[in-house]
């Protein structure tokens, strides 16, 4: 079992591939989850902790507007953590979408960075290319088991 990172980070569509496959999606539900519960925030999930400026300037500079360090405090341990990843170009905001373009650019520049195994597809514009688009993450989720 591999854990695959994918970007969007909130995509169910993809989420869901990954776990039939039998990986371990990284996704931001997840994390979101671990926050709502966390009892150590009043009104979630609005409120955020001390911890968490400072676990998103690990991957922002303080430079970098509050927004972006605030979604990398989340974003950044999942790009940690990953085995693998799977980048959607293009996809719409139902498809799953984090909102913030900065956000986006860094988070799959770092997963570039990493020496995981990565998949780079477009969104499909038709039929077709969603049947080509779900058979090539079947055939990389597939080779992760191999190695």
């Amino acid at each position: 079992m591999v854990k695959v990172a994918i970007y969007p980070p909130n995509s169910l569509i993809l989420a869901d591939l990954i776990e039939r496959k039998g990986h371990t999606p990284l996704v931001l539900q997840k994390q979101i989850r671990q926050k709502i519960k966390d009892p150590e925030i009043d009104s979630p999930p609005m409120n955020i902790t001390e911890e968490d400026p400072i676990k998103g300037l690990k991957y922002a500079a303080i430079e970098v507007p509050s927004g972006v360090r605030g979604r990398m405090s989340i974003i950044g341990p999942l790009i940690d953590e990953a085995e693998a990843a799977i980048l959607v170009d293009g996809a719409p905001f139902g498809f799953g979408c984090v909102g913030c373009a900065r956000t986006n650019e860094l988070s799959i520049f770092l997963l570039r960075q990493r020496n995981i195994p990565i998949l780079e597809i477009t969104y499909p514009k038709n039929r077709d290319g969603t049947f080509l688009m779900v058979n090539q993450i079947n055939e990389f989720l597939d080779s992760l088991k191999e190695e």
